[in-house]
């Protein structure tokens, strides 16, 4: 496999000189860490079903804005009926960066053009590991947690980063293998992803799953429809309430479940489920920390499932608040205030209810026991 896998120390001349990467959806996360990793060198191709998209950045590059600077770079890119051309060069590394709900048939896109060892990696929001593995088999599908990156398409070919980089102080993406085992192929995509912002191998992909599936919970529902943004969510004490509740639903379907929620982001999952039944001292701690997280955030920044309302588009939210109401039904947890965002998202979804900051109090009347 071009060396990718072969070596465990996976340096960054084996990475510029070893590897073919694709990513099978070049929308606001594609786009982002596609063109970071090109202008680091790696060999990247985008593949996207957006003709304008995919022509602009074949005649103009990909832009690249926001907290990290201003860049432009050229990228091959492919629109989905060409991908037969891959036969030429097969891919080594294969980014699913898809809504989840494209999942499979993105999986099926790309299977027939693998490399011998080549692999996929799910880098996305939700839990899709197993429909990659449907049709790739487990022992060619890992998966990635991105957390906090925070990124939009503004335009063809151009993608916008809101969120400051996490650095040293926060790591952004976590790479695992399903089974746990830190692998050399793990240690390569985490890698890779060091081009762009700090990356780290962990041994618990599905508790880091849950952890971020759990997040976005907590406001990507919320902003879709309140039309407030991530930092309109966290700077303010009424919407950080609500986002405190939903949190705490998540956090305990997930520990029934069985995964590992050790954590969402800094705030352990026991002080959080604390301050969603009113212990003052738990909520304190816990809005100084969501306050906390503001410090990353600009004024722009919109979580993807009210990005996808605002353009009018199919939202992802049966793969975030909707997995954590259909896993309690299965868990036999009550989960009030994620059942009625579920439903004021999906009526916000077919324009039966307007987004609006007024939605948030309906929200809590219907959850409210």
């Amino acid at each position: 496999m071009s060396g990718l896998a072969a070596n465990a120390g996976a340096s960054m001349d084996d990475l510029r000189n070893g590897g073919h990467v694709a990513f099978v959806g070049a929308g606001a996360i594609g786009c982002y860490v596609g063109g970071r990793m090109a202008l680091a060198g790696i060999d990247v191709t985008l593949i996207d079903p957006w003709g304008e998209h995919v022509d602009t950045i074949r005649r103009d590059g990909v832009t690249l804005s926001g907290t990290q600077g201003e860049a432009n770079v050229r990228v091959h890119a492919l629109h989905v009926h060409e991908v037969q051309r891959l036969i030429e060069k097969p891919i080594d590394v294969a980014f699913v960066t898809v809504k989840s709900y494209d999942t499979e048939w993105s999986t099926l896109l790309v299977r027939d053009y693998l490399a011998t060892s080549g692999f996929a990696v799910s880098l996305q929001n939700g839990i899709n590991e197993e429909r990659i593995a449907r049709h790739l088999g487990w022992g060619r599908t890992l998966g990635c947690i991105a957390s906090t990156i925070g990124v939009s398409l503004v335009g063809p070919g151009h993608a916008v980063r809101h969120y400051q980089p996490g650095g040293a102080s926060y790591t952004i993406f976590r790479v695992g293998e399903v089974h746990g085992r830190i692998t050399p192929r793990a240690r390569a995509v985490a890698a890779m992803l060091r081009t762009v912002d700090s990356s780290e191998v962990t041994s618990d992909l599905w508790g880091e799953r849950w952890a971020k599936v759990t997040a976005n919970s907590m406001h990507n529902g919320l902003a879709a429809i309140t039309g407030l943004t991530h930092l309109g969510i966290y700077s303010r004490r009424e919407p950080r309430r609500v986002a405190i509740h939903l949190g705490a639903e998540a956090a305990r379907v997930g520990r029934a479940l069985g995964y590992n929620v050790a954590a969402i982001r800094d705030i352990p999952v026991d002080m959080l489920e604390e301050a969603a039944r009113g212990d003052e001292q738990a909520f304190a701690a816990t809005e100084e920390r969501m306050q906390g997280w503001t410090v990353r955030m600009t004024e722009e920044g919109r979580p993807s499932t009210a990005q996808d309302v605002i353009k009018g588009r199919r939202t992802e939210i049966d793969a975030i608040n909707g997995l954590v109401v259909e896993s309690a039904r299965d868990a036999r947890i009550d989960v009030p205030y994620q059942r009625a965002l579920l439903d004021l998202v999906k009526r916000v979804e077919r324009r039966t209810l307007a987004a609006g900051p007024e939605n948030l109090e309906l929200l809590q009347r219907s959850a409210a026991p």
